[in-house]
């Protein structure tokens, strides 16, 4: 068995479990919930292995280099990424349902690497801009911070969610968290997030200098980050100066997430420096 086999396993590993815990969440039940971890661990399990062994089959190919350089191989670790994340929040929080909103957005970033014929899931030599030390730094802090603010997407629906009197909530929202404890996730999320994009940028334009002769070229892809850091960089200061917190961060919260993956998948339809990500 290949990666690229054991990868679309955990695919369907990862659907698992979000249907268990989409499950635990409207029947109420605590078998299924509990379940949902453990299928949602053995993909992390697996989608680890899947990693690793695309890193050794890329060194068996003479080709050597770490597997975060196309969208297949981003969308696998985002997709891991997102997981070990929420799996440290339940374990933290004892808040399983949060897992009905965060487990779907995994599966469907790897499903969308597996399945989709638009990506090609081979194992190709890096073009000469990426061939530097730097890779492994930039894109794992950028994609930490992507999971950190995908996280606090689901979050911030949950939130939304909950507004209003219990009486009007229904059955589904019975059982949703406090509030106030959705909106103090949804900023450490935020926190957490913005720090590593942060992160990213730096590393990246000191890769672009070393790359390209040029710290900052607003290529759209450097363009739309800078866009998404300011989006988050608001939403702490508004936090923080102006004490904002419930549905006015949820709101832009959930902003900032569109602004991701705008510029994740959409300037990759645009020329630029960083074309080859397609």
């Amino acid at each position: 068995m290949d990666s690229s086999n054991l990868l679309s396993i955990v695919t369907f590993v990862y659907g698992l479990s979000a249907i268990l815990y989409i499950t635990a969440w409207i029947f109420k039940k605590t078998l299924p919930g509990l379940l949902a971890t453990w299928v949602a661990f053995s993909g992390v399990i697996g989608n680890v292995a899947g990693i690793i062994m695309r890193w050794v089959e890329s060194y068996r190919l003479g080709i050597g280099h770490a597997p975060l350089s196309n969208m297949y191989e981003s969308l696998v670790f985002f997709s891991c990424t997102i997981a070990i994340i929420y799996l440290i929040i339940e374990r933290s929080y004892k808040k399983r349902i949060i897992g009905a909103f965060t487990m779907p957005l995994v599966f469907l970033s790897i499903a969308y690497a597996s399945l989709s014929k638009n990506i090609n899931d081979q194992i190709q030599p890096l073009i000469p801009a990426l061939q530097s030390n730097w890779l492994i730094a930039h894109v794992m802090t950028c994609f930490l911070g992507y999971a950190a603010f995908a996280i606090a997407f689901g979050i911030s629906l949950m939130y939304l969610l909950t507004r209003g009197d219990k009486k009007e909530k229904g059955y589904l929202l019975s059982h949703f968290p406090a509030p106030v404890f959705l909106d103090h996730l949804t900023h450490q999320m935020v926190t957490f997030g913005f720090l590593f994009l942060s992160i990213g940028i730096i590393t990246g334009s000191v890769w672009a200098n070393a790359a390209w002769g040029s710290y900052w070229s607003w290529d759209p892809k450097e363009t739309w980050s800078l866009i998404t850091w300011f989006i988050y960089a608001i939403l702490l200061h508004v936090r923080l100066m102006r004490g904002w917190h419930g549905k006015r961060i949820a709101y832009v919260s959930i902003i900032g997430f569109l602004a991701v993956l705008f510029t994740y998948f959409g300037v990759n339809l645009l020329p630029g420096l960083h074309s080859y990500a397609q």
